[in-house]
């Protein structure tokens, strides 16, 4: 591997330094004038290809970088009503002034073309009519399509395979990185073009100071004043009743902007997380999280497959949000955003799994069978206020949200013959406050921020009867493991209840010189959990075991009382360099660590006091117009939380107790990591690619080593003061093209993933090892006015080993993945659509393999005059009932073959239709 990043390394830097040049100038007219907007290309002689382009400003000059082998180069100049010049120059850093003719030209016809993509500065602007096909209908199905642009299942637009910052429509960030409900439902017919932002620092005081190398989306409709939005009512046949009803209307004004969105179903469809936020922004905006429960008991979960959701979801959702956002003031400089959304969902869940453990020798220890049926219960309501002044001369951003958990859990678990009826209540009360704000000083600027989250959980686990349990623990009078037995008809419950402050207060000034920006910046970070757990159940003595003791639930150690708070005062120095082809950013901050776990009931008492010095570097070389090269690295630690502090035994599933020794030490985590990249995008011959390499060693003090009865499958979680590491490095490629004579856009993506830990389990100490690889294709079609084609295509290959265990027992086996969707529209008479869908989900272990296909058939008629949809769809026509698949456990040494419950065969009749 190390090989792999020398050659990365020696190609990546050779590129930077492989025969650059810069020609630089002025253009006028011939009476000296300046000519704005006139474009300045860069050609190789007798070569009908472009290797770098630029536009003169408003004073006429121009700036192109180019890289080429040839002695010379064509420069051509044109501009509207001036003569067009071609001059071959030397292939030299050079100074070029013209002086263009005027040449009036007589225009006998015009027709105008919108070009499919355009480019000026940092932005690339797409014409969406150019991307898309008849069966499409919103915003979300277009954009799948276009080059350099994807777009995840959960709604994330990844741009050359990273996640954009912010998402606009008409230059406004109405959802505050919770874009998914527009994408989704802003029909297609709206939109005029989708404009990506690249290098985008969404802080207007800070653009020109802070670079950012993240991109953005903005969505330019093509009425600056619109009423729009999208809507579905479908029902089908099925038992039970199926329905599916979207009402989602939209209003985008030059003042104010709202979206409201219902929706409900029963037929598998996840809508209940559009509202997460997707798009973080910048870390000067202060601190946005998605907000979420402290789960720490669960029940016993069926697995989920590896498939689209869509074909296993069994769901009952009903989920309704509203979003606001409008200018208070004249200017239009301070705006005030309302979101709220409110969620209630019911999902049912069902596996089979047989799992085969395997000793240290390699052969097999025991042969498990098990079976859950899951009900999960999601009750949920967020609301949150922005208030934000985003100009040149300020900056001022505060958040205030609040969120409500009322979630239930139910299983019901067989395992080896022992029936157990399992449940979770979880309600969780949250709140925060961000405030961050910039204010401009002469020259200078000083930015304050604020964070505050407080949250209070509580969970109660609770196993019926208490003998389904058979965990083992360790006797304190035998000293040796054991397996607790429970009384007949008895409960056994884990309490648990944790309350939480999160605070982080800091200032910092800035003030720029030459392209540098320099920012000092002192900080302190509080945090305090108070945790509290109790477990109650009876035990009786085991009468396979002479001279048992049955474990006493009264006793301390199955409590905990633990406080555990954190204090981090920072000092900090930001250096960041923009010019017109370098972005740099580096942070070199010294953070003092306090740290205190006190538990006076476990006799516990742990503390840290540490000086860590953790910077991070990212630096990006912009070059021959088309080329982006970065490097970036960082060291970080981290010091553990509360769940790696408590010292009582803990039953967080019914799986087994989990315990940390009060001897432990505080855990450290020290991880340094790197990476490179390289990236190309040409918008003028549509081809984008990036290559990328990344690697990191997390270093630990803390060993996981549990105690695992394998007759049973309960384990004992225990951890051990020992030195250890986890490894990875990742390589990665991506290409995209599109062909417009064709009208199609294809790519294709390689990843490769080699990753080594420390492992320890039953008293043998070894290395897991795991290499995966994954192969992607995409490929879309529209050429045809009769037909529409999407083709996804991944195939993976994953390996895994414990290295270090006894004979075979480290060959756990190669696991392989085959994974393909077709989607094909056929349009046989006008406005009417017959669609087929085929999903295909393949495993193999072995000489075992394991095919799962699916198949669905749809009718569409359109009432073109009143755009309505009526459409006829049947999903998975095969009746596929269950979903087949193996998979490798490798902390417990063990192979799973695993049945899956899927959502039965099911015909549904819609009526879709745009609100305007």
């Amino acid at each position: 591997m190390k090989k792999k990043l020398s050659l990365f390394l020696l190609l990546f830097f050779g590129i930077l330094s492989f025969a650059q040049k810069t020609v630089t100038g002025k253009i006028t007219d011939e009476d000296g004038v300046a000519i704005p907007s006139a474009s300045v290309t860069i050609e190789e002689p007798g070569k009908d290809a472009i290797l770098a382009y630029g536009i003169t400003n408003s004073k006429g000059e121009y700036k192109v970088t180019f890289t080429s082998a040839e002695s010379n180069v064509d420069l051509k100049v044109k501009a509207f009503n001036q003569k067009s010049l071609t001059k071959q120059i030397s292939n030299n850093d050079q100074n070029l002034n013209f002086k263009m003719q005027s040449e009036a030209t007589e225009i006998k016809e015009v027709q105008l073309k919108t070009k499919m993509i355009t480019s000026r500065g940092d932005t690339i602007a797409y014409d969406l009519k150019a991307f898309d096909s008849k069966s499409d209908r919103t915003l979300a199905d277009v954009m799948k399509k276009i080059p350099g642009i994807e777009v995840n299942t959960d709604g994330t637009i990844l741009y050359q395979g990273n996640a954009i910052n912010k998402f606009y429509v008409n230059g406004k960030d109405l959802m505050e990185g919770g874009y998914g409900t527009i994408s989704n439902s802003l029909p297609k017919d709206a939109v005029q073009k989708v404009e990506v932002l690249e290098n985008h620092q969404p802080v207007k005081i800070l653009q020109d100071k802070i670079p950012s190398d993240q991109a953005a989306i903005n969505i330019k409709l093509k009425n600056s004043v619109t009423m729009t939005g999208r809507g579905e009512v479908a029902s089908g046949f099925g038992d039970p009743w199926l329905w599916n009803v979207k009402l989602t209307p939209m209003f985008f004004g030059q003042k104010s902007q709202w979206v409201v969105n219902y929706k409900t179903n029963n037929v598998g469809e996840q809508v209940e997380n559009e509202g997460n936020i997707l798009a973080f922004g910048s870390g000067w905006e202060g601190r946005r999280i998605n907000a979420a429960q402290n789960v720490w008991l669960n029940v016993e979960t069926a697995s989920t497959p590896n498939l689209p959701v869509k074909r296993y979801l069994m769901n009952n959702v009903h989920y309704l949000s509203a979003n606001y956002l409008t200018n208070i003031d004249s200017k239009k400089e301070w705006e005030l955003k309302a979101n709220a959304n409110y969620t209630n969902n019911a999902v049912e869940r069902e596996d089979e799994v047989e799992t085969r453990y395997f000793g240290a020798d390699g052969d097999v220890r025991s042969t498990v069978f098990t079976s859950t049926r899951n009900n999960f219960y999601t009750d949920k309501l967020k609301g949150e206020f922005t208030f934000t002044k985003n100009a040149k001369k300020g900056f001022f951003k505060n958040t205030t949200s609040f969120s409500q958990f009322w979630n239930a859990d139910r299983a019901v678990a067989t395992r080896e013959g022992r029936l157990g009826n399992e449940s979770v209540e979880s309600p969780t009360s949250s709140f925060q406050n961000s405030l961050s704000t910039i204010i401009p000083w002469k020259e200078k600027m000083i930015n304050l921020k604020s964070y505050i989250n407080y949250q209070d959980d509580k969970q109660t686990l609770q196993v019926s009867p208490a003998s389904y349990l058979q965990i083992p623990y360790r006797n304190p009078v035998v000293d040796s493991v054991t397996t607790i037995n429970f009384a007949p008809g008895t409960l056994a419950v884990q309490n648990f209840r944790i309350k939480t402050l999160d605070t982080s207060h800091s200032a910092n000034i800035s003030f720029t010189s030459k392209g540098w920006t320099f920012t000092p910046q002192v900080g302190i970070d509080f945090s305090s959990d108070k945790l509290t757990t109790n477990f109650n159940g009876v035990a009786v003595a085991n009468p396979n075991l002479p001279g048992d003791v049955p474990p006493n639930f009264d006793d301390p150690m199955y409590e905990n009382n633990l406080r555990f708070t954190e204090v981090v005062p920072t000092a900090s120095l930001g250096l960041n360099y923009k010019s017109d082809a370098w972005s740099l950013f580096a942070n070199i901050p010294v953070n003092f660590n306090s740290i205190k776990a006190e538990d006076g009931l476990r006799n516990v008492s742990k503390s840290l006091n540490k000086t860590t010095f953790t910077p991070n570097v990212f630096a990006q070389y912009s070059f021959a117009s088309f080329f982006k090269a970065s490097v970036n690295g960082s060291i970080s630690n981290n010091f553990g939380d509360i769940q790696s502090a408590y010292a009582g035994y803990m039953l967080l599933s019914p799986g087994g107790f989990n315990v940390m020794s009060p001897s432990n030490p505080i855990p450290e985590t020290n991880t340094k990591s790197g990476g490179a990249r390289l990236e190309y995008r040409n918008p003028l011959n549509n081809l984008f690619f990036n290559v990328n390499y990344r690697l990191s060693d997390s270093k630990k003090n803390l060993l996981s080593s549990p105690i695992l009865d394998a007759t049973t499958g309960f384990t004992l979680m225990q951890y051990k003061e020992q030195d250890n590491h986890s490894k990875s490095n990742t390589f990665s490629a991506e290409i995209g093209k599109y062909f417009p004579k064709f009208k199609t856009n294809a790519s294709i993506s390689y990843n490769n993933t080699a990753a080594k830990s420390d492992a320890f389990l039953d008293d043998n100490q070894y290395q897991n090892r795991n290499n995966s690889q994954t192969y992607g294709f995409k490929f879309n079609n529209t050429y045809f006015s009769w037909m529409s084609l999407d083709y996804n295509l991944n195939l993976s290959r994953n390996k895994q080993e414990n290295v270090g265990l006894i004979g075979n027992g480290g060959k756990l086996g190669v696991n392989e993945g085959y994974n393909h969707n077709l989607a094909v529209f056929f349009y046989p008479i006008e406005n009417h659509t017959i669609g087929f869908n085929w999903d295909q989900i393949n495993s193999k272990l072995g000489d075992t393999k394991y095919t799962n296909a699916f198949y669905d058939l749809s009718y569409q008629f359109t009432w073109a005059k009143k755009k309505i949809d009526f459409e006829l769809k049947w999903m998975n026509i095969a009746n596929r009932k269950v979903f087949e698949t193996y998979n490798i456990n490798a902390s417990t040494n063990s192979i799973s073959y695993t049945r899956i419950q899927l959502r039965p065969s099911q015909v549904m009749l819609a009526v879709k239709f745009n609100f305007k």
